[in-house]
């Protein structure tokens, strides 16, 4: 019959949010657009500087003149959460690989049972991936306003922070559908 053959929503659910989460915290991580700096003191007014964690830009909104490899004169790349940033993104990307490996394995679309302990295991993987990307993006916010800018600029939050929290909401949510899958392994 059926029913067997089923794969549980759990785990489809996972597998959905987690490769979703992926893309949107890799294109956090690798965009240069944690800050936006508009309205800087001797600067035409429709300047922006963009602030990644890797890499600064520089767009002049009317003619549409980008610059990325902007100098860091303010020691920008220096602060704590920009650091934290760097090393926390990347290693996020890869438990998340890494998790996405373990549930692909767990899940097992082509057999008849799931093996649900290992989905679990990668739940529980996905769902660190998903702190590991949420602790920098949340720190990140906090200091938003206190990271060195240049003088009488107004600061926003970019899209690649908006994108990295939202990555990190889905790998959260996609890890704990998964680790739902130990509750087979307690009735089992």
């Amino acid at each position: 019959h059926l029913s067997s053959m089923r794969t549980p929503t759990a785990m489809i659910v996972g597998l959905v949010l987690c490769p979703c989460g992926l893309l949107l915290t890799f294109t956090g991580t690798v965009a240069p657009n944690w800050r936006q700096v508009s309205h800087i003191s001797d600067q035409p007014i429709d300047f922006v500087l963009e602030q990644g964690i890797w890499d600064m830009c520089s767009e002049q909104r009317s003619s549409h003149d980008r610059l990325c490899g902007q100098a860091d004169e303010l020691g920008y790349f220096e602060q704590v959460p920009v650091r934290v940033a760097q090393g926390m993104m990347p290693t996020s990307l890869a438990f998340t690989l890494l998790g996405l490996a373990v549930a692909a394995l767990g899940v097992r679309c082509w057999q008849k049972e799931p093996r649900h302990l290992v989905a679990g295991v990668a739940g529980l993987v996905l769902f660190i991936s998903g702190l590991l990307s949420l602790v920098p993006a949340s720190w990140y916010t906090h200091e938003l306003w206190t990271l060195p800018a240049p003088a009488g600029g107004t600061l926003v939050a970019g899209y690649s922070l908006v994108l990295s929290y939202l990555g990190s909401c889905l790998e959260i949510l996609g890890g704990l559908a998964l680790t739902l899958s130990f509750h087979h392994c307690c009735k089992e």
